[in-house]
């Protein structure tokens, strides 16, 4: 295959970048943007040179592969459209809304034989791959990603817009199914959860704990991971990891601080990060990982090998998603019987508005309770 031709579908916040980073790829040919907006695709495409398209149906015979970056909701439907002619397909995250339609798209690209690629970036994020190699194992997984409200994603709640990153994630480091799941959520701005935090516990023992918030005054990006012999630390922020290795003899259990005199305890003190448990700064290869994306889903076409991010990983993280939006359903926020479930519940508890009623059947012990919709 020469230039792969690729067209970008969908040309908002994030489909720019995707066009505006293809555009400079050697080995990929822009063939068009796509966007329903006439002034947002023609102002992308005078930006990168490629063809203004309406529809990328329009497109077809005419390209090799699509980014799909269209509004969450219309996910399967375009990438199905795509998969159908044969046409290989990145969709942003997540893949899709429902299970029941990842798993379709998962099972439509199998059979045409395409690549289905989905689009969690922080797989490629330098922080990340830096220390994932040297993460076997690991058995307690923390992670907290906020942000401010962007007014973008709002067809979804956080739980699908940025924890859903943070699960691929952990999926890809424990690499062992999920058997349990709790989680609360709560709006603040609209009519999906703003703000959520899930418990993970995975058959092999491993537990992540999860936080997302994209009404925070304080943006925050880390995942913090343990595993049997090191401890590691990652700012996908600032695209940097940090390494904590404790001494053989104290993963040995043979190292005893009631046999050390004031001095050597002093000393310890001093180095404990240099002496006991070693600390690193670990280098990352400076990438941009939108391009590293790009690049590896041309490279998977090309060879007919897997990308990094396969739609099935896309598909089980949606299931993981699904199941931590039921908890949050659920969620009771003044015990089992409250009458406060779930994240539409009014923050503060209202206080009852006690009526006697003559004549209605009400006592003076009975009480009306109002209720708002949050958003």
């Amino acid at each position: 295959m020469s230039r792969l031709r690729l067209a970008v579908v969908g040309v908002g916040h994030l489909g720019r970048i995707h066009a505006r980073l293809a555009a400079k790829i050697p080995g990929i040919a822009l063939a068009a943007v796509v966007d329903s907006r006439p002034e947002i695709r023609e102002a992308v495409a005078a930006e990168t040179g490629a063809r203004p398209v309406a529809d990328c149906i329009d497109l077809i015979g005419e390209i090799d592969a699509a980014v799909v970056a269209t509004p969450t909701f219309t996910h399967f439907r375009v990438a199905s459209e795509l998969i159908r002619a044969g046409v290989h397909v990145l969709v942003e995250k997540p893949i899709t809304p429902s299970l029941i339609e990842a798993e379709e798209l998962v099972q439509l690209a199998r059979r045409r034989q395409v690549v289905l690629q989905v689009g969690h970036v922080e797989r490629f994020n330098p922080g990340f791959v830096s220390v994932q190699g040297r993460l076997a194992d690991p058995k307690f997984i923390e992670a907290r990603r906020q942000s401010s409200f962007t007014f973008r994603s709002t067809d979804v709640g956080v739980v699908m817009d940025l924890m859903i990153h943070d699960i691929d994630a952990a999926l890809a480091l424990v690499q062992s199914p999920v058997t349990a799941v709790e989680a609360l959520g709560v709006s603040v701005m609209g009519d999906h959860e703003d703000m959520a935090s899930a418990r993970l516990q995975f058959a092999s023992g491993a537990v992540a704990n999860l936080t997302a918030s994209r009404t925070s005054y304080a943006p925050a990006r880390t995942m913090h991971v343990f595993t049997p012999r090191r401890f590691a630390s990652i700012d996908f922020a600032a695209r940097k990891a940090t390494l904590v290795e404790p001494r053989t003899d104290l993963l040995q259990r043979g190292f005893s601080i009631a046999q050390l005199d004031e001095p050597a305890r002093s000393l310890l003190r001093e180095q404990l990060f240099q002496e006991l448990l070693v600390k690193q700064d670990v280098a990352a290869v400076e990438t941009n990982a939108i391009e590293q994306e790009l690049l590896d889903f041309a490279q998977a076409i090309k060879t007919g090998s897997a990308p990094r991010v396969t739609g099935a990983h896309g598909r089980d993280a949606v299931a993981v998603a699904e199941r931590v939006l039921e908890c949050i359903r659920r969620h009771a926020w003044d015990g089992a019987d409250s009458r406060r479930v779930g994240p539409l519940a009014a923050p503060i508890s209202p206080s009852p508005i006690a009526a006697t009623l003559p004549g209605d059947g009400w006592s003076g012990d009975e009480t009306v309770v109002l209720r708002r919709k949050a958003g």
